[in-house]
């Protein structure tokens, strides 16, 4: 180090010399808290046994339920002990949504079929004889199928495809699969996009294209007479029986009236309860005692467990997730709102006092006005908090959009609806967000100008 540096140095040491000459103890606080955090995260490791959950991990299922989320299924089924039935073509394999004409790529003729699985090729059956031809191999796959387990009969038998005493299980790619058991030959092709979203299976506008229907909208001659055809496009849309629009969009309107409702409340009812429990309104040591410990005690019960104990009390429905909102954050308010009083600039309250205001008009010109700001902007930040915290008491059994997206979780056929009511939740919350961004911009504007 050449002697302009050392004299730099001592310079800055005589200049700043908490900073550059620091105690050996205090160097040592940042490595130290380094190897404490390091030491913690190898713990956790081994403690969670994150080795063994990786290990246990079904990418594959993880794969399905990506594809499920933005893709339908189409099931092609044939029953060997119902050749009556024939070939039943259906949406994610429900009996209540079954093709009454057959897609162009299934093509039947009593137990007979041909099925065109696009770039995974082409599956025939024929004479109790299943063969799948796939483009990757010269020849193709055969099975003996609907006299008792299905046979291997011969062919290149690729990874994908898997056999066992009783099935066989094929599937080449995500988007195709073929099982076979001893009763029955199932084929399952994906689609990318929602199927019926708009229209579903029963409905009159089924199938058609967005220009006809928006042609029809326009059209002079209804279908029902007895109505317009915009008033009919509307109603198949709002009481579509698969997406069930109209019923998501009632439980999304309770889960924003649960979250608006009891924090609202909250709010109202902490407000004269923090008055009480500030030290510089209250002069009873007791008092405050006791609502400061009411105050820990709501705040400290999550809103999940009150959501539980008021289902048990007043059952399912919107009531419980609201008192269960309204009981939490009467808690959280309470502790904030009294902080904030207690914080405030005494020179109003002491200005109010010298003009002569009762104890009321003191606190209620003085110190109320201070606090307002804090007060809703408190109110907004907890109202978008809510409005995720809504969602999931509703799970419980509060009702709302959370019960119905615990609904489409069950099963994963309707993974698809629950990719959707995300879908509506996430864009709720940002616009709950917005707003209350907004609102709290608009206030702290106001608040300026009027200084």
């Amino acid at each position: 180090m050449s002697k302009t540096n050392i004299a730099d140095v001592e310079a800055m040491a005589a200049k700043y010399p908490d900073v550059v000459a620091l105690p050996l103890a205090k160097r040592l606080v940042g490595p130290l808290a380094t190897l404490a955090v390091a030491c913690y995260l190898v713990f956790s490791f081994f403690a969670f046994d994150v080795s063994g959950v990786l290990g246990k991990a079904r990418m594959d299922m993880a794969s399905l339920y990506a594809l499920d989320a933005y893709a339908h299924k189409v099931h092609v089924k044939y029953q060997f002990k119902k050749p009556e039935q024939g070939y039943i073509v259906s949406l994610e394999g429900s009996k209540r949504a079954v093709y009454e004409q057959h897609p162009e790529w299934v093509q039947t003729n009593g137990a007979d079929a041909q099925i065109d699985l696009g770039d995974d090729g082409i599956l025939q059956i024929s004479g109790g004889i299943m063969s799948y031809s796939h483009p990757d191999y010269a020849e193709p796959l055969r099975f003996a199928v609907g006299d008792g387990v299905p046979r291997y009969l011969g062919g290149e038998l690729p990874e994908w495809l898997k056999l066992s005493k009783t099935q066989v299980n094929a599937r080449p790619t995500l988007y195709t699969r073929i099982w076979a058991t001893k009763s029955k030959v199932e084929v399952q092709r994906y689609f990318n996009g929602w199927e019926n979203f708009w229209f579903d299976f029963d409905s009159v506008l089924n199938g058609m294209s967005f220009g006809q229907i928006w042609a029809l909208v326009f059209s002079a001659e209804r279908i029902e007479p007895e109505r317009s055809n915009l008033s009919l496009v509307f109603s198949e849309f709002w009481t579509n029986a698969e997406w069930q629009h109209g019923e998501v969009a009632y439980a999304l309107l309770q889960t924003l009236v649960m979250a608006v409702v009891g924090t609202l409340i909250g709010g109202i009812v902490a407000l004269p309860l923090a008055f009480a429990a500030a030290n510089n309104v209250n002069p009873s040591k007791l008092g405050r005692f006791t609502l400061r410990r009411c105050f820990d005690f709501l705040r400290g019960v999550d809103n999940l467990i009150w959501s539980l104990i008021f289902i048990r009390a007043f059952g399912l429905g919107p009531l419980s997730g609201t008192f269960a909102i309204f009981f939490t954050d009467t808690g959280t308010f309470g502790k904030l709102f009294s902080e904030a009083i207690e914080n405030a600039d005494k020179k109003q309250v002491e200005g109010m006092q010298a003009t002569g205001a009762s104890p009321v008009q003191k606190y209620r010109f003085g110190v109320f006005p201070q606090i307002l700001p804090l007060f809703v902007s408190q109110m907004l930040y907890y109202l978008e908090s809510n409005t995720r915290s809504a969602t999931v008491i509703g799970a419980l059994g509060a009702g709302g959009i959370g019960l119905k997206l615990l609904e489409t979780m069950r099963t994963r056929q309707d993974w698809e609806n629950t990719t959707y009511l995300i879908v509506l939740i996430i864009a709720v919350v940002i616009l709950m967000d917005n707003m209350s961004g907004w609102l709290r911009r608009k206030l702290i504007a106001g608040g300026a100008e009027g200084k």
